[in-house]
């Protein structure tokens, strides 16, 4: 029986044809059960049917050692005795919904508990049993989420252990088999690692996790396993091979995931040198100290730059003449002194060139947002917030966002894979230059 108990499962548009479908066969349902409360004498069918599923509802709240309420839910709620009541007229649903909603103060979350009491001035028999039914489904969502989020930690440590598993077992069909290639080298300027390693371990030594016996004796900084795989992530998220094989073998499932973090991060390089730009052409005015003005251009933005990785200089024409005209029109409307023609020109050029890579303040942007995710990396999101480089606190939001993506993604890699990093580690940094701690535990 599907009633507003079963809402939660699959939540439908008020204005979808199959959510007016639905709320109007749960209304037609209260509406025949209200008819028949009030014939004469009572018809109890449909009453019957309601309160053998609040039954199962409430015992199926109920936790294994609660076997004293499961015997008064039992009891309460007896089918035979209902019956036979119902057969002599005798059902009284006012006082089963008493003792209903007693059993339901004992078994919801403290925020249903208005809702529950709420309940207990209602009169009419089938008005309340609605009610009990709509909260009853609430408990039962809490339920279910409560039970996924004990169950979470159990979940992901089986999920950490199956991805490793699977992993070995494809090491293992591939004795002696190169698992990965060697295209590393091509970043940085760093040379080629010998073709028989592992990607994975020509990341880690080209995110500078290997230097030469006489270079580790006279280096003052020990190395840390958190910042050489940190760097090593983030070099990874900066690169894009053509060929499969080339990718990290413990990426692989991530590689989509890493793309998609790939064009946030340059959407949002885009963004702050935009910000910058139109920023400093106004001279530090309040334009910048209004939220308002400052989310309206940061839309403006994002939305004329959606093409810009096909179109790089035709999308930054449209946002310099677009962001612009912002400007000048939110000077004026303010009372404060228009640009001038050659600021707008000047303007609008400087907007123009962060199309090309090499723009100085574009380089610039990119290299503060790739500290920040280091940062993020190794110290956290809300720590890395704190000081933000210059020119980056107007895109404080989205930093947090891309930042925590990251993080995660990585997180989780680390802890599948951290044995392997730790064993690669090891043979990188030279002995009693890191902590001996594993990588899985950063």
């Amino acid at each position: 029986m599907d009633h507003d108990s079963n809402r939660e499962e699959k939540v439908l548009p008020p204005s979808s044809l199959e959510g007016q479908a639905k709320d109007a066969m749960h209304n037609a349902f209260w509406d025949h059960l209200k008819e028949q409360l009030s014939a004469t004498p009572p018809d109890f069918s449909c009453a019957l049917e309601l309160l053998k599923e609040i039954k199962e509802i409430l015992l199926s709240l109920l936790l294994p050692r609660q076997s004293r309420l499961r015997s008064e839910v039992e009891e309460a709620l007896a089918t035979d005795l209902l019956q036979r009541e119902a057969e002599h007229g005798d059902l009284n649903i006012l006082r089963l919904s008493k003792s209903i909603l007693s059993m339901m103060t004992l078994l919801c979350a403290p925020v249903r508990d208005k809702a529950v009491q709420k309940l207990d001035g209602i009169t009419d028999s089938a008005l309340l049993l609605r009610g009990i039914f709509q909260v009853l489904g609430l408990m039962k969502m809490d339920m279910r989420n409560y039970t996924l989020q004990s169950r979470q930690p159990h979940l992901r440590e089986h999920s950490i252990l199956h991805e490793r598993a699977q992993f070995q077992e494809r090491l293992s069909q591939q004795p002696g088999a190169r698992v990965g290639g060697a295209a590393w080298g091509c970043l940085e300027g760093q040379p080629a690692l010998p073709p028989s390693r592992p990607v994975m371990a020509n990341l880690l030594s080209s995110a500078g996790a290997g230097p030469s016996p006489s270079e580790s004796a006279s280096s003052p900084e020990p190395l840390s396993p958190a910042v050489v795989l940190s760097q090593a992530f983030l070099n990874l998220l900066l690169w894009n091979p053509d060929d499969d094989e080339e990718f990290p073998e413990t990426l692989l499932a991530d590689r989509a995931r890493l793309r998609e973090l790939e064009v946030q991060l340059r959407r949002l390089t885009v963004l702050a040198s935009v910000l910058l730009v139109a920023s400093s052409s106004c001279g530090g005015s309040i334009l910048f100290g209004s939220p308002q003005f400052v989310d309206k251009l940061k839309r403006t933005t994002q939305a004329l730059t959606e093409e810009f990785d096909s179109r790089p200089e035709e999308a930054m024409l449209t946002v310099s003449e677009q962001v612009s005209q912002e400007i000048h029109q939110s000077l004026k409307s303010m009372g404060l002194a228009p640009l001038s023609s050659d600021n707008i020109a000047s303007l609008m050029g400087q907007l123009q060139d962060i199309a090309h890579a090499q723009n100085c303040v574009r380089s610039v942007i990119d290299q503060r947002i790739h500290l920040f995710l280091k940062c993020c990396l190794v110290l956290g999101v809300p720590r890395s917030l704190l000081d933000l480089p210059g020119g980056l606190t107007l895109i404080e939001a989205e930093l947090a966002e891309l930042g925590q993506r990251f993080v995660n993604l990585t997180h989780h890699n680390q802890q599948v894979f951290g044995p392997y990093y730790t064993e690669i580690l090891k043979t990188l940094i030279p002995l009693g230059q890191a902590p001996q701690t594993g990588v899985e535990s950063l």
